[in-house]
């Protein structure tokens, strides 16, 4: 079967078919100047009006801390929210490689132009023209602003900030300090948010995780988010925050996965409980797997580290050229190796795309040349870089990197390889948000990893945090500022019926899981569900292995509300609550992402299907069926898909390639 002949796509037994989508915020125009414009055209809110509105803000990462921050400073009340005990324990603190821009410091060819076209062909065509020009577009003033911040970013020998190269690419455009960029910049951002706090303009509310959206009809039956149920996560009090914006900032969901790269804490349930509430879910089978990663090294671990993708811009993968060879690295001759990425995409060797990175360092393991327990690696050598830049300038490059994974493996990095396999890393589905960042429900907006909105079908490297920041210093005081010059609408009373639904929602679910009182615990669940994912939904999905995904998901979540046992009361510290919250909301996700990529029957970059492939085993997309933005309705029996056609003016739609 090829994929363009006549066919029932199997999905449609499990989901509805809605109406297409568009958004009615996308500008039009020379693409240089649709930003600008809508700036300019934007309504602007008065000082003095700025006091009266006020805004919740989910999440403290780069995304949630540089809008809290910035809509603090212009003087909007904002109320802030992290699960966490200090904004600055949010998962943007672990990104490691870079924050790319713009500037074209290395004067190699780079410019806005070519950030944009590397990013619409990094995320294989399946991203928004207008989105990401402004992403490029904005780039080069986040790095003045963070520098003005004090964020060190490291510095060539004359003073000026230094470049290295990133996946996807072949120009030096990505600013970092060391093996630690997020650290920094969430640092500075943080800063930015506590100088806000110490003024009075934002209240942070550590601690305290959101379990549900408030949706409020206006005079004129428009509904609106306008607040959020929370749990006191030490008290275990269930609170009411009103306001007249809500903005989601919480992050993406690959720990549906149990085992990847984000912090154990990370979960959907901020977004899911909103797209619950009718906010579209977009292209959620869209999960990126980042290739230098250290590889599992048994069943009881919790999470898996990342190794910085800037290691390949001096490091050389490679693997055993002989099967069954299982030689120690060094005792391995120069042409028994086979430096496969160099050889089969020369003009970007070690530097492809992460997905293309990932697939191919499988097709190795899957072909008897992984090395390491269980043949689940291969190396990632610095022994060219050491003879070539001396030590010392490795160590000043990668030192922290470097001892992270000595510390975790017990291995010598400087005197052996490596070794790395993929993991899951980073989700580039999220919420649908239009041009301004606004959901589908009216007044909600979403930042960050959160939404869908910049990255296609894969992320290029050091991409998130450009997003996080762009999205919450440049973009959301705009686009905000314009949907609240119409208020400030009426207040809300904590005993609006609405808001009394909402709380009575999440009691009942709190006690349903408190009562149910089975055998098994949350984590043996998400484990099990975890291992479900990336058997039939991870690196590789066919419609035979989905369609049995779906089937097991559901079986699995029915045990889990029948036999889950969550011990302890709802009237203080619980974790196994938390848990066994996120878990269920795992479970809703899980089978969405299976049905989602049970529907796009085509290959597009960290979206692999067997069956849409080239002779020598690229992803072949379909450009004729596919072309359009996945977007879902949630429904209680099955989900509505919505699709928004994806339209290019300024490039041209090909075949990638990276050779």
């Amino acid at each position: 079967m090829t994929i363009t002949e006549p066919y029932k796509n199997p999905s449609e037994q499990f989901h509805a078919v809605g109406e297409d989508i568009v958004d009615l915020k996308a500008p039009s125009g020379p693409i240089e100047k649709r930003w600008d414009d809508r700036k300019f055209n934007a309504k602007l809110v008065n000082p003095a009006n700025r006091r009266k509105l006020s805004v919740l803000v989910v999440g403290t990462g780069l995304a949630g801390a540089s809008a809290a921050a910035t809509l603090g400073e212009a003087g909007y009340h904002v109320r802030s929210f992290c699960y966490q005990d200090s904004p600055r324990r949010a998962h943007s603190i672990a990104a490691q490689g870079g924050i790319n821009a713009a500037k074209n410091y290395r004067n190699d060819g780079d410019s806005i132009y070519r950030l944009f076209y590397d990013t619409v062909k990094g995320g294989d065509f399946r991203a928004r023209e207008s989105n990401v020009y402004r992403l490029a577009q904005v780039s080069v003033n986040i790095i003045d602003q963070c520098v003005a911040q004090g964020v060190p970013f490291a510095r060539e020998y004359g003073g000026l900030l230094d470049n290295r190269s990133f996946g996807g690419v072949q120009v030096s455009r990505t600013f970092y300090a060391r093996g630690q960029t997020g650290q920094q910049l969430l640092i500075g951002a943080y800063q930015a948010l506590e100088r806000q706090i110490a003024a009075g303009t934002v209240e942070m509310n550590t601690r305290h995780e959101m379990l549900e959206l408030i949706m409020v009809p206006d005079a004129n039956g428009v509904e609106r988010a306008r607040g959020i149920i929370v749990r006191d996560m030490v008290t275990g009090e269930i609170e009411t925050h009103t306001a007249d914006a809500v903005v989601l900032a919480s992050g993406g969901y690959g720990n549906v996965f149990f085992l990847s790269t984000n912090a154990m804490g990370c979960n959907t349930t901020a977004t899911w409980r909103a797209h619950r509430k009718g906010a579209y879910f977009a292209n959620p089978c869209y999960t990126q797997i980042h290739p230098t990663c250290i590889p599992v090294s048994g069943d009881y671990q919790s999470k898996l580290t990342l190794m910085s993708e800037s290691l390949r811009n001096d490091g050389r993968i490679w693997v055993p050229a002989k099967l069954g060879d299982d030689r120690v690295a060094s005792q391995i001759p120069e042409d028994e190796r086979d430096y496969y990425l160099e050889r089969i995409y020369p003009a970007f060797g070690n530097l492809v795309p992460r997905d293309i990175a990932s697939r191919a360092a499988k097709y190795q393991c899957d072909a008897g040349k992984g090395v390491g327990p269980g043949g689940l690696g291969v190396y990632l050598d610095f022994a060219d870089a050491i003879e070539r830049l001396g030590r010392p300038a490795v160590e000043a490059k990668y030192g922290n990197l470097f001892d992270m994974y000595a510390q975790i493996t017990g291995e010598d990095p400087y005197s052996e390889p490596m070794r790395i396999y993929p993991a899951v890393h980073y989700t580039m589905g999220g919420l649908w948000v239009d041009y301004d960042l606004q959901s589908n429900l009216t007044g909600l907006f979403v930042a960050g990893e959160a939404n869908f909105s910049e990255h296609g079908a894969n992320r290029l490297g050091a991409s998130a945090l450009m997003q996080g920041l762009a999205d919450g210093y440049f973009v959301l005081p705009y686009t905000l500022a314009n949907y609240l010059a119409d208020g400030p609408y009426e207040k809300v009373a904590d005993d609006h019926p609405a808001v009394l639904e909402a709380k009575a929602a999440v009691e009942n679910r709190i006690s349903t899981l408190l009562s149910i009182n089975g055998t098994r615990t949350v984590d043996s669940y998400h484990k099990e569900l975890g291992q479900i994912m990336w058997d039939y939904c991870g690196m590789e999905r066919t419609e035979e292995g989905l369609t049995k995904a779906i089937g097991m998901i559901r079986d699995l979540k029915t045990d889990f509300w029948a036999n889950v046992k969550v011990t302890g009361v709802n009237e203080e510290l619980n974790q196994t609550l938390e848990r066994a919250g996120r878990v269920a909301d795992f479970f809703e996700l899980g089978e969405l992402m299976c049905i989602d990529a049970l529907n796009r029957r085509e290959s597009c970059g960290g979206h692999f299907r067997a069956e849409s492939q080239t002779e020598d085993g690229e992803a072949l997309r379909h450009d004729d069926e596919f072309a359009y933005v996945s977007a879902w309705e949630f429904g209680d029996k099955q989900p509505t898909l919505h699709k928004e056609p994806l339209e290019y003016e300024y490039v041209e739609m090909k075949s990638r390639s990276y050779k």
